[in-house]
């Protein structure tokens, strides 16, 4: 009896931890919104975002490096009291993440990544991050960046199709730890991208955000929007 018991409180378990909802954030500026898938892949890098998102950690922070047709970058605790043509980029929380690289996670357009310190482990910082804008590559593009920055490595054909069709950054494939994905607002990234900027690439004007989770119920209803139905 206590074994039949024991196996069916396993089962609703493993049943609840199938059934939990994917994580979503938003990210909110002046220029708009947008909606973020946390992988489940990288649940290093998936979990310490979500404590600091629950902390208010990046409320007040800044988008305080943009680049065009690349990527915006943000969550420098410095960036708060920053000051105007300040410097910004080396605020930290102290610690790093273990890099998390997966073949199926690419920096297409509209992945979230963290940010890093050029060191041989690769590991992420514990709170700055990057969205990618990016853009689209053709053939002899990525067969030179396979070549170069890539050292070799060659990009599946499926995640060639992507770069070619909808574009991104090829070459941080495997150096950076990819861990969500815009779902929803990816013109706000493309809006701030935009913005004019100082020789350091951070914005005249200040890109200031506040970050927070979505509800369960709230992300229930996304995977049930973004879930393919079953036949």
């Amino acid at each position: 009896m206590k074994k039949l018991l024991s196996i069916a409180l396993l089962l609703i378990t493993l049943s609840a931890f199938a059934k939990r909802p994917n994580y979503y954030v938003r990210i909110n500026t002046a220029y708009g919104n947008c909606i973020i898938r946390l992988y489940n892949e990288t649940p290093g890098h998936r979990d310490n975002f979500i404590k600091l998102v629950k902390k208010g950690f990046y409320n007040g922070t800044l988008f305080h490096r943009v680049i065009q047709n690349f990527m915006i970058q943000g969550g420098d605790p410095d960036s708060k009291t920053a000051k105007p043509g300040a410097e910004l980029g080396n605020g930290d929380v102290g610690y790093t993440i273990p890099a998390e690289f997966r073949d199926s996670l690419f920096h297409k357009r509209g992945v979230l990544a963290a940010a890093r310190d050029d060191i041989p482990s690769k590991a992420s910082s514990g709170c700055q991050f990057y969205i990618v804008e990016g853009k689209r590559f053709t053939d002899e593009e990525l067969d030179k960046l396979e070549q170069t920055k890539l050292k070799g490595r060659k990009i599946p054909p499926s995640e060639r199709a992507i770069y070619k069709s909808v574009g991104g950054a090829p070459h941080l494939d495997q150096n950076y730890t990819v861990y969500g994905e815009v779902i929803s607002g990816i013109d706000m990234v493309d809006r701030i991208a935009a913005v004019k900027k100082d020789a350091k690439d951070r914005p005249l004007t200040d890109v200031p955000m506040t970050v927070e989770l979505l509800k369960r119920k709230d992300c229930r209803h996304l995977d049930k929007i973004l879930s393919p139905p079953v036949h």
